[in-house]
């Protein structure tokens, strides 16, 4: 079911749900509102790293623009409801929303994405600009029918593993393992196996790149 799996969200949701429960009677507590506090910070963080508006993210959710406002200035508690859709929305765990990474470790966690058919793990965290990630192709002859695509922005990639095949415009490519590309995405590309086993590659690209690779709100593999 997108980024969480329902695994995931059973395990999640008992603290989840004391983190984000609004008490009736009292006063909230200082931890109980620090948790809250920092919600709608990572929300605008993750949504701005995206480029993505308002509007976007409202018509990729079912939330309004003017409610996913109001969560980002902290003028709304979240609920469940709402981090759920975020969550497979801006590509995280939901647990990620509600509680900070520890401050000072410099670790990546490195969690697979699974979009399309690929399998694609960030393997940098960083608010906007060029991101990395490893993607993961199926072997050829198991993804949709070749599709290219174009979009603003620039794209590099890295054979890793297996071999690539890559249509950029007129042109096609077979590209072995210690082989890299790098081109305009405006001009139609399509990437994939060129054989029997899955591809691995590690990919360079902006937020352009990622909102065409990662929207939830597209309907099937971006490069097919």
């Amino acid at each position: 079911m997108g980024v969480t799996s329902a695994a995931r969200i059973a395990t999640a949701l008992p603290r989840l749900q004391g983190n984000l429960r609004i008490r009736k009677i009292g006063v909230m507590g200082d931890s109980e509102a620090d948790v809250l506090a920092g919600v709608g910070p990572r929300l605008r963080a993750l949504r701005r790293a995206r480029g993505t508006t308002l509007d976007a993210l409202a018509a990729e959710t079912g939330l309004t623009a003017s409610t996913l406002s109001r969560l980002e200035n902290g003028k709304l508690r979240p609920t469940l409801e709402q981090l759920l859709p975020l969550a497979r929305a801006h590509g995280v765990p939901l647990d990620d929303l509600v509680a900070a990474p520890p401050t000072g470790d410099p670790r990546i966690h490195l969690r697979p994405v699974r979009r399309f058919g690929l399998t694609v793990i960030p393997l940098t965290r960083r608010a906007g600009g060029v991101q990395a990630y490893k993607v993961i192709y199926p072997p050829a002859g198991r993804a949709a029918t070749m599709k290219p695509q174009t979009h603003d922005g620039y794209e590099w990639f890295y054979v890793l593993n297996g071999s690539v095949r890559f249509v950029l415009g007129e042109q096609e490519f077979q590209l072995g393992v210690g082989e890299a590309a790098e081109f305009d995405t405006r001009t139609p590309h399509w990437i994939g196996s060129a054989g029997s086993q899955p591809a691995e590659l590690l990919t360079l690209f902006g937020a352009q790149g990622e909102r065409a690779h990662l929207s939830t709100a597209q309907k099937r593999n971006p490069h097919t």
